[in-house]
C-alpha cells in the first residue's frame, strides 16, 4: 500500500485531505508544522508529499530543497494560496514535481496523485504506450502502430529521459545534463533543437504539442496521453 504524507497546516485543510486520499485506499501520514513534516519525510520516505507552502518553522520551499538534497525522488506536490509566477517557478526550481493554487478541486489534486503514483510504478517498465506509439528501452525503438520511427541516437535519449519522469517539469539545465552531459560544446539551444526535430516525429501538430510541452522560461513536460 501506498503513502502519501500530507504537510499542512490548516486543521480543516489537513482533516479533509486525509479522509480523501484515505478513501483512495493510501496510507496517510500527515503533520502540521515544517519542523515535523521534514522529519517524517525523512524519516518514512513516502511514495508522494503534498506540501503546503506557508507552514511554521520551516517553509516549504526549505522543505522540499532539504528533501531533494538527500536524493530522495518521490514526487511533491505544492499547495500555494500564491498565483504569482515567481513563487511557482521558485518551487519548481528546488524540485516540485508540480502545484496547485488553493483554493483547489480535490479531485484534481486526487488525479494529479494518482497519475503521478501510477507513472512512478510504471517506471522501471522498459515497455512505455503512449498515444499509437510504443518505446521500447530494451530495444531502443519507436514504432507506431507497428511501424518504427527513425530518431536520432540524442532523440532516442531525451524521449527516454522524458518517459522516466512524465508530468514532471525539467528544465533545460536538467535536460542538459541527464541527456547530453557536461559537454562545454553544447548549450541550452542543443536542448531546444533536439525537442524541436523530436516534436516533428511524434507529433501530429508540432505546433500544437499533445506530448511534449513548454513550460514558458522554465523548460518542458512530456505528458503521456494514451489516446491513440
Amino acid at each position: 500500500m501506498e503513502t502519501v504524507l500530507i504537510i499542512e497546516d490548516d486543521p480543516a485543510m489537513l482533516r479533509g485531505l486525509k479522509d480523501n486520499f484515505e478513501q483512495q485506499g493510501y496510507t496517510v501520514l500527515t503533520a502540521d508544522d515544517g519542523e515535523k513534516g521534514l522529519d517524517t519525510a525523512l524519516d518514512a520516505r513516502p511514495n508522494l508529499i503534498i506540501l503546503d507552502i506557508m507552514l511554521p518553522k520551516i517553509n516549504g520551499y526549505e522543505i522540499c530543497r532539504l528533501i531533494r538534497k538527500e536524493n530522495l525522488d518521490m514526487p511533491i506536490i505544492m499547495l500555494t494560496a500564491k498565483g504569482e509566477e515567481s513563487d511557482v517557478i521558485l518551487g519548481l526550481n528546488l524540485g516540485a514535481d508540480d502545484y496547485v493554487t488553493k483554493p483547489f478541486s480535490i479531485k484534481e489534486l486526487l488525479a494529479r496523485a494518482n497519475a503521478f503514483l501510477r507513472r512512478r510504478r510504471e517506471k522501471q517498465e522498459v515497455h512505455f504506450t503512449f498515444g499509437p506509439y510504443v518505446f521500447d528501452t530494451a530495444s531502443c525503438t519507436l514504432t507506431k502502430k507497428g511501424k518504427p520511427v527513425k530518431l536520432t541516437p540524442k532523440e532516442f535519449k531525451l524521449l527516454e529521459y522524458f518517459m522516466h519522469n512524465p508530468g514532471r517539469v525539467l528544465t533545460r539545465d536538467t535536460l542538459l545534463n541527464q541527456v547530453w552531459g557536461y559537454s562545454t560544446f553544447v548549450t541550452q539551444r542543443s536542448v531546444d533543437r533536439c525537442v524541436a526535430t523530436l516534436r516533428t516525429k511524434i507529433e501530429t501538430d508540432p505546433q500544437n504539442p499533445k506530448y511534449i510541452y513548454t513550460v514558458w522560461e522554465f523548460g518542458y513536460k512530456f505528458e503521456a496521453s494514451l489516446e491513440a
